[in-house]
């Protein structure tokens, strides 16, 4: 895949020496010191396989972030999830918002605990009587993670993947309402999410995913509306389009074999596609994207 200098560095789960298996906790300059040893520009766009639940400390300067081509602020105080196979981007320059910030990132592999509760896209900052359980449970996970020895590394494997269950928890319901999808984990959205992230490049009708779900594509936009406000189509085609504008932005893939990448036979009908949900070309978006239209 030919890349330029904006190019996405796909980054494998590469923990501390000590860490126990699937998990790793780590402050900020620690990242950072591991980045320069590492060769990871941290301020380029990077898409991990992993999760990275980024916490900014109390009394540090707030954490400049873009996840997806959405910018976010991380306050003090302040959480932001990044999901495995999200493009994510510290902010750069010597003084940058990433130099100076103080806080920690919890990092883990899939499926290291059984669930992950409803993604939140936003920044979420428990206030109230919510902030002290959320304090809590983060206290005790960084605890439990630098107390590695003091049982057998099972036991404290265990033990550390019910606590970040308890962490991602409160701070499921420390997100405001609106942000916290309600759904279970095997529901009809669920299960349909899953099937859109494994086949959206081999097809892109609703029909079919309900079809492999054993479900009637009626159910199928229920469920969507009900979890996210989009129908099933709305949130299938967003996911495509989104896929599209990190090939467009991260790579020098032409415009052809972005379209085959996810699955369009004929270029001219993913530029249609594309024109259609973005309202601009292809090209004109990567052109607008990196700044140089």
């Amino acid at each position: 895949m030919a890349r330029d200098a904006g190019a996405i560095t796909e980054v494998a789960f590469r923990p501390a020496l000590s860490a126990p298996i699937g998990m790793d906790v780590v402050d900020f300059a620690e990242l950072r010191a591991r980045g320069r040893r590492r060769g990871i520009d941290l301020s380029s766009p990077q898409r991990p396989a992993f999760h990275h639940l980024i916490h900014v400390h109390p009394g540090s300067p707030p954490l400049d972030h873009t996840v997806d081509f959405t910018r976010h602020v991380v306050p003090p105080g302040g959480w932001l999830w990044v999901r495995p196979g999200q493009v994510h981007q510290f902010a750069a320059g010597p003084e940058g918002p990433w130099e100076v910030a103080d806080g920690l990132i919890v990092i883990w592999r899939p499926g290291f605990v059984p669930d992950d509760p409803p993604d939140a896209t936003a920044p979420v900052v428990p206030d109230g009587a919510r902030a002290r359980p959320v304090d809590l449970a983060r206290e005790h996970l960084v605890a439990e993670y630098a107390d590695v020895g003091a049982m057998p590394l099972e036991a404290h494997n265990k033990a550390l993947r019910a606590l970040l269950s308890v962490l991602l928890l409160r701070l499921t319901h420390a997100a405001p309402p609106a942000a916290v999808a309600a759904t279970g984990r095997n529901g009809p959205f669920e299960r349909y999410r899953a099937a859109v992230e494994r086949d959206f490049t081999r097809t892109h009708r609703v029909a079919d995913y309900a079809a492999a779900l054993g479900y009637s594509t009626r159910t199928l936009t229920r469920a969507t509306l009900a979890a996210t406000g989009s129908t099933a189509k709305a949130y299938l085609d967003a996911r495509i389009v989104l896929e599209a504008k990190r090939l467009l932005v991260h790579t020098d893939l032409g415009a052809a074999d972005v379209a085959r990448h996810l699955g369009f036979a004929d270029p001219g009908d993913f530029g249609k596609f594309f024109r259609r949900h973005d309202g601009r070309t292809p090209l004109r978006f990567r052109a607008e994207a990196r700044g140089t239209a």
